[in-house]
């Protein structure tokens, strides 16, 4: 067995022993005394190297920060879409052709207001990439897609708004900034959970400390 298949068997074990360890849950006092660690990058496996980093530096603007020999085989990249990380998105060779089941539920991208949303939207279509759905959320609005080897992609951009998760109704980007916020407000107008962004981020500044 090569060691890249080793690390991938490792890995699987370790997902399965995660699943059994009891969970911290938010507001729980042990997770007070945690360092305050923010969720930087992700890494995936893949089949076609190349073909994954055309996709996500073409479609999503990503650029390739680095890149060479896995020090356990194989070939990795590593991607980035600002300056204050290295790389935000990492892509390693290896990823076994009979793997069927896709471990990854989505990889999700922010950006800044609903045209930035179209943009992407027309770039998609440009490229022939199917769009699966359009959602508000109530707390975003998205655009969903597969990336080449079928991981789900997301791109989104924030509301004003809060409603507990999971909420979402599609959207149609081609209306106007004003009219989707005015829907938003009514499709969430009676939601019991509907709060501002900003009384939600100082409720949730409490609960971590």
């Amino acid at each position: 067995m090569s060691e890249l298949s080793t690390e991938w068997t490792i890995c699987t074990n370790v997902l399965a022993y995660l699943d059994a360890v009891p969970k911290v849950l938010p507001g729980d006092k042990n997770m007070q005394k945690l360092p305050n660690a923010q969720l930087t990058h992700v890494g995936v496996y893949v089949r076609d190297l190349d073909g994954m980093i055309d996709f996500y530096v073409q479609t999503l603007g990503m650029v390739v920060s680095d890149r060479g020999d896995h020090p356990l085989g194989g070939k990795i990249a590593f991607l980035t879409r600002t300056t204050q990380e290295h790389h935000q998105l990492v892509l390693a060779s290896g990823l076994p052709a009979e793997e069927k089941f896709n471990r990854i539920n989505q990889i999700s991208f922010r950006v800044a207001t609903l045209d930035d949303l179209r943009t992407f939207d027309g770039i998609l279509r440009e490229r022939g990439i199917a769009v699966l759905r359009t959602a508000n959320h109530g707390n975003a609005w998205s655009i969903y897609f597969f990336d080449p080897e079928g991981n789900k992609v997301e791109i989104y951009t924030p509301s004003d708004w809060y409603v507990a998760q999971p909420f979402g109704v599609p959207v149609d980007f081609e209306k106007k900034d004003e009219v989707i916020f005015a829907e938003t407000q009514e499709l969430i107008r009676d939601n019991a959970t509907r709060t501002s962004r900003l009384a939600w981020e100082e409720k949730m500044g409490k609960r971590l400390g």
